[in-house]
């Protein structure tokens, strides 16, 4: 049987979600899947850009890298979207991705796929859960199979998001992802492809 293809697509502005992704990637090829790895088109200005140096600096690092296009979602088996919060809502660059992929979806190409979020604020109770809902709202309009981690592992009592996986960067945006995050992740990039498998049959 050939390997459960799964995308993560993403925004970063500061470098968390990315980091976020990254995680996700590679816990997934761990357990044999192949995986893309795709950051959406940034929409910010470049005014806004320079006013934050820790998102400057993400900018400068991740320039030139490989840019999600729809393709990449009709693709995959299973997808894996992430985004800062905005308000308790999606960034405008992952949900204009999102937006461009009618003509995907009225082809029915973007249906019985496995998808999951993840997040980042700087507050614990800065958005992470609504942000996630957010999101799942335009994968029951794809047809998709949503997969929350819920607490199907005691590690997800340490994270505490059943919703997806969510962290709490701070106000300076400098919080590592810790061991709970890190976990998180594994336990999601695991769960996704392992129900991915199962419905490939």
């Amino acid at each position: 049987m050939t390997a459960v293809k799964l995308a993560v697509i993403y925004y970063s502005a500061t470098g968390t979600v990315h980091a976020m992704a990254t995680r996700l990637a590679d816990g997934a090829e761990r357990v044999g899947a192949e995986v893309r790895l795709r950051q959406v088109a940034e929409l910010a200005p470049a005014e806004a850009i320079a006013s934050n140096p820790a998102w400057s600096r993400h900018a400068d690092r991740t320039r030139g890298g490989p840019e999600a296009t729809a393709a990449d979602v009709v693709w995959a088996d299973a997808v894996l979207l992430g985004t800062p919060t905005r308000f308790g809502n999606v960034a405008s660059q992952l949900k204009q991705f999102l937006d461009t992929l009618g003509p995907q979806w009225a082809q029915g190409q973007l249906a019985d796929k496995v998808y999951a979020g993840f997040t980042a604020a700087q507050t614990a109770h800065g958005g992470h859960e609504t942000t996630l809902l957010a999101l799942y709202n335009t994968m029951y309009h794809f047809g998709g199979i949503i997969v929350p981690p819920g607490y199907t592992d005691p590690l997800k009592f340490a994270d505490g998001n059943p919703y997806g996986v969510s962290h709490a960067t701070g106000p300076d945006n400098a919080a590592p992802l810790a061991p709970a995050q890190h976990a998180a992740l594994d336990h999601l990039a695991r769960r996704v492809v392992r129900l991915a498998t199962a419905l490939r049959g």
